[in-house]
């Protein structure tokens, strides 16, 4: 027996394994084909099951819903049919009533139109009477014509002017009386206020003359300020702004300035050249202008020194200025400063007693006479100089009305006004506080009885107490008691529009019926 080949061998083994994994690969391919068979099949089988569980129950809920949505629907189909019959109900009770209504318009339409048939015959009724009424009226005035022998306008005016007599009668009467109580209240009053500021505030009162004349030491000193060919006087007068009048006046030089500042300035400059000894044109200037330094700073010192003893702060430093500079102004005797001192002390007191704003009146009484510092250089009168000023430097509008209105020159806007004008007059009144000339007094005084005798029913009048009182004796046969109160009134109101004066002037009318019969 011949030997096999080993690779024969090993061939025939692979072929026997490759056969071998087929026919077991096909088995288990076909197991598990019938194992998916199984599976496929299964699956369908629940799946059919599902499905007709699905379809049951969707069944189930269909019915359900359409059962519900009838039952709603039905529902909802009774409230309809309920609205419906309450609606046809109201509706019906809607027609009755206004079948009711209109039933009732109907009534009420016949009632109107009887009412207006009556009221139609009872206008026609009245407008007879009042035509027979008429004509009553007229048969009574034509006799009442006929026996007074007046026409019925002359009976009207007649009538009107009697009424119009009786009615200025009475109301003279009720004037008179009226006015009687408040001055009773408003003298009262007053002078217990005044009191009380004057007892308070007690000044000296010195009058102030300004100083225009300097002397000197002797006729030979004016021949020095003349001096060569007048060039001394020529200089100092060019300095100072001021005229000196050198005559045959013994030891004397008279000043001529406007400018009171400057009439200080030129008297204490030629004292002190007088002093010196040594007048020439250099010294001269040096001399004119170390004073008006010194005198510019003794102003704003001056006005420093009243703003500060008043405690008032805020003012601006022109008006300091101002204020200071009045120190060399007098106004009838008066020195302008410490009168504007016065003044501020008296209104602040007197605002204290009312309870009113003290530190405005102050104010508005220190500042009341600025203009004076300034009058002779710009035009108008000094309480619109001064009240432009304040103005313009930035003071209140009750200070600027005070300062313009503390003449009576306007209508006062606040109470502290009123206290400054009263405080002005009361500190130019006092006996001794001003001096006029005697010319000016005789003027005014005529004046004054001129007016007073001007009025209708005046026949006498006499200015007493240095033209601070007028009275006025009227004519008893024409002048009533009532009509003397008006007349006073009037008589006021005249002396005020027409008249300058310092102070206040009392109006006192006198009515007196005397019958005199002798027995023999």
């Amino acid at each position: 027996m011949s030997t096999l080949n080993p690779y024969v061998v090993i061939v025939v083994g692979l072929v026997a394994g490759f056969v071998l994994s087929l026919i077991y690969y096909k088995m288990s391919t076909s197991k598990k084909l019938q194992e998916v068979e199984q599976k496929a099949e299964s699956v369908l089988r629940d799946a059919e099951r599902e499905a007709s569980s699905v379809k049951k129950e969707a069944l189930l809920e269909a019915k359900d819903s359409s059962l519900r949505m009838k039952t709603e629907s039905e529902k909802e189909l009774r409230e309809r049919r309920a609205e419906l019959n309450q609606l046809d109900k109201r509706l019906r009770q809607r027609e009755e009533m206004f079948d009711r209504k209109l039933e009732q318009f109907d009534k009420k339409e016949y009632h109107f139109g009887k009412k207006e048939r009556e009221l139609s015959n009872r206008d026609k009724s009245l407008k007879d009477k009042e035509q027979s009424c008429q004509d009553l009226i007229s048969q009574q005035t034509a006799k009442l014509e006929q026996i007074s022998d007046l026409s019925s306008e002359d009976a009207k005016k007649e009538l009107l002017t009697k009424i119009e007599e009786e009615s200025r009668f009475e109301a003279a009467k009720i004037a008179k009386r009226v006015e009687d109580e408040v001055l009773e209240t408003a003298d009262r009053k007053s002078k217990e206020v005044l009191g009380v500021a004057v007892q308070r505030y007690a000044s000296e009162y010195v009058s102030d003359y300004t100083i225009s004349t300097v002397s000197l030491p002797s006729d030979e000193m004016k021949g020095r300020i003349i001096g060569r060919e007048g060039r001394n006087i020529r200089a100092l007068e060019a300095a100072t702004g001021v005229e000196y009048i050198i005559d045959d006046t013994p030891e004397t030089v008279l000043l001529s300035c406007f400018d009171p500042v400057r009439r200080e300035i030129g008297r204490i400059s030629l004292e002190r050249l007088i002093g010196d000894g040594r007048i020439h044109p250099t010294r001269i200037e040096e001399i004119v202008v170390k004073v008006r330094k010194e005198i510019d700073a003794i102003i704003k010192e001056e006005g420093e020194k009243a703003v500060f003893d008043l405690g008032l702060h805020g003012i601006h430093p022109e008006l300091v200025k101002l204020i200071g500079r009045l120190k060399y102004r007098t106004s009838y005797g008066q020195n302008v400063l410490e009168h504007s001192r016065e003044v501020a002390y008296l209104a602040g007191m007197m605002a204290g007693e009312l309870r009113v704003d003290q530190r405005m009146a102050k104010r508005a009484g220190i500042l009341h006479d600025i203009g004076k510092a300034i009058d002779h250089e710009i035009e108008g009168s000094h309480q619109s100089i001064g009240a432009t000023m304040a103005k313009k430097h930035g003071e209140k509008i009750k200070v600027v009305n005070a300062i313009e209105v503390h003449h009576g020159e306007g209508d006062p806007i606040s109470v502290e006004a009123s206290l400054v004008a009263a405080a002005d007059a009361l500190s130019a009144a006092r006996p001794g506080a001003r001096k006029e000339t005697l010319v000016d007094y005789i003027k005014r005084v005529e004046k004054l009885e001129q007016i007073a005798t001007s009025v209708e029913g005046v026949n006498k009048s006499y200015a007493i107490q240095a033209g601070r009182e007028v009275r006025v004796i009227v004519k008893p046969e024409e002048v009533s008691d009532e009509v003397c109160a008006q007349i006073s009134r009037d008589m006021a109101k005249k002396i005020e529009g027409e008249l300058t004066y310092p102070g206040q002037i009392k109006v006192t009318v006198i009515r007196e019926s005397r019958y005199v019969e002798y027995a023999k």
